[in-house]
């Protein structure tokens, strides 16, 4: 039997895959667009020796509907990992576990979060997760992360008895903060495609991701970075 994936499933499992577990490590940052996605080393930030939010600072600053505009609507966050999920195909994704695959926390190392997701009467979602931590860190996991996925071309989830496909392709990102990463991800399962965007900014201690239809990812991606990093 053919089964669709719906867009929900399939942010669930991107965030996961992608963000679950950004730990500290020593992988360097491979740049987004082909040139250095590092302006500024950790140590030479000054946000990195302090200015780390809290989750509930964190939490207002996550983007609104009255920010979006008309035809958003907040949604309950509904994927919360399941040890179901297994990733066949790419060994550097594998190595990283079972709570990178499912996005259990065990190996989520951000200590503040918080996310907000959206449907758009449009056609499409948007997810936005911020995280906040010592730059390194940030920098570290995140690129850690991104170059796990997009190491790996093609490979396989099954979400319990459901295989999909997935094909990642790096692309440039907006020069935004003090580093940043994106990709596309394609998912296919049932005859049935659907193309997913994520772009991840770091500036200074905060760190910004925004996943969803390419084109609402674009649209709100520098309104998300501007209230995230307000200092007013």
């Amino acid at each position: 039997m053919r089964v669709r994936v719906s867009i929900s499933t399939v942010l669930g499992l991107t965030a996961a895959l992608a963000l679950a577990a950004c730990s500290p490590g020593d992988t360097e940052v491979r740049p987004a667009d082909g040139s250095s996605a590092r302006t500024n080393s950790p140590a030479d930030n000054g946000r990195d020796s302090g200015g780390v939010l809290s989750s509930p600072e964190l939490a207002s600053r996550l983007l609104g509907e009255s920010d979006l505009g008309s035809g958003y609507t907040r949604k309950p966050e509904r994927y919360s990992g399941s040890d179901d999920v297994t990733v066949l195909g790419c060994p550097a994704l594998e190595e990283l576990g079972a709570d990178a695959a499912t996005g259990s926390g065990g190996g989520l190392d951000f200590p503040h979060r918080a996310k907000a997701a959206f449907t758009y009467t449009g056609n499409g979602e948007v997810t936005e997760e911020l995280y906040s931590d010592a730059a390194g860190k940030l920098s570290d996991g995140t690129g850690r992360i991104f170059d796990a996925m997009t190491g790996c071309p093609a490979y396989q989830v099954l979400a319990g008895s459901t295989p999909i496909d997935i094909t990642t392709q790096e692309v440039p990102a907006p020069r935004l903060g003090d580093e940043r990463w994106s990709h596309l991800l394609t998912f296919s399962s049932g005859g049935a495609d659907m193309v997913v965007k994520q772009t991840a900014i770091r500036d200074g201690s905060v760190l910004l991701i925004v996943s969803g239809s390419p084109a609402l990812v674009d649209r709100h991606l520098d309104t998300a970075l501007a209230k995230a990093t307000a200092t007013g």
